[in-house]
């Protein structure tokens, strides 16, 4: 089943959607900019649903942190009829748009087209295995003894580049310079956090086995086979 990420205010249209698309998708709705960006960063979704008025960050916002981070489509619905918001919007990477009130039916065929665009763009199925640990690189999803974890993209950035490298040791520079993009000052607590969150879910979903070890004084690295 498909996932569909909904970030719109409108309680009456959050009940409409869910009504309309609850047994045909995996629906997650929230109703602020803020949360659509906590989701979107959390979990890896097929399609995103996106208002423009929100409260906290808005949905402009949300459109350029999602696309900095995904090549999920975005479809856009807004109140207001903008010509030229509409093309801003496009060329920042939205997939489509759909203007209030819609037309429900018009919505669905929308939906359906980004969902099966996304299909026939997706790359071939390439995956990495590490233990009892899969990861997909064409859905971007994490398996561990063949059940499906719950990852960010972040931590899946970060499990990627170990399996990559499997004997390299990365420095907590290393990593936040390749996976964040960015100058490692005050990155520390970031990349701690993230590494220590992957370790979690990876031990919970297989106690066993250690997949991601620190050698001290140098880095971060996968672990060895007989660990």
């Amino acid at each position: 089943m498909k996932k569909v990420l909904i970030v719109e205010d409108d309680e009456n249209i959050c009940q409409l959607l869910n009504h309309l698309f609850q047994e045909k998708y995996q629906l997650t709705i929230v109703r602020s900019g803020t949360e659509g960006v906590i989701r979107a960063s959390e979990e890896t979704f097929d399609l995103v649903i996106l208002d423009l008025m929100l409260p906290g960050v808005t949905g402009e916002s949300v459109l350029k942190s999602i696309k900095k981070e995904s090549a999920v489509p975005v479809i856009i619905m807004t109140a207001v009829n903008d010509k030229k918001k509409t093309v801003e919007l496009l060329k920042e990477g939205a997939a489509d748009y759909v203007t209030k009130p819609f037309d429900i039916e018009e919505l669905e065929a929308r939906i359906e087209v980004q969902l099966r665009n996304t299909a026939i763009l997706a790359p071939q199925e390439k995956t990495m295995a590490f233990k009892n640990l899969t990861l997909n690189m064409a859905s971007y999803e994490v398996s561990v003894r063949s059940k499906q974890i719950d990852i960010s993209h972040k931590e899946y950035q970060l499990l990627e580049l170990l399996l990559s490298y499997p004997n390299k040791i990365y420095s907590k520079a290393n990593l936040y310079e390749r996976v964040w993009g960015d100058s490692y000052i005050g990155g520390e607590n970031t990349v701690n956090v993230h590494i220590s969150t992957l370790r979690k879910k990876l031990k919970a979903a297989d106690p066993d086995n250690e997949y991601i070890e620190t050698i001290w004084g140098m880095g971060i690295r996968l672990a060895k086979e007989d660990s």
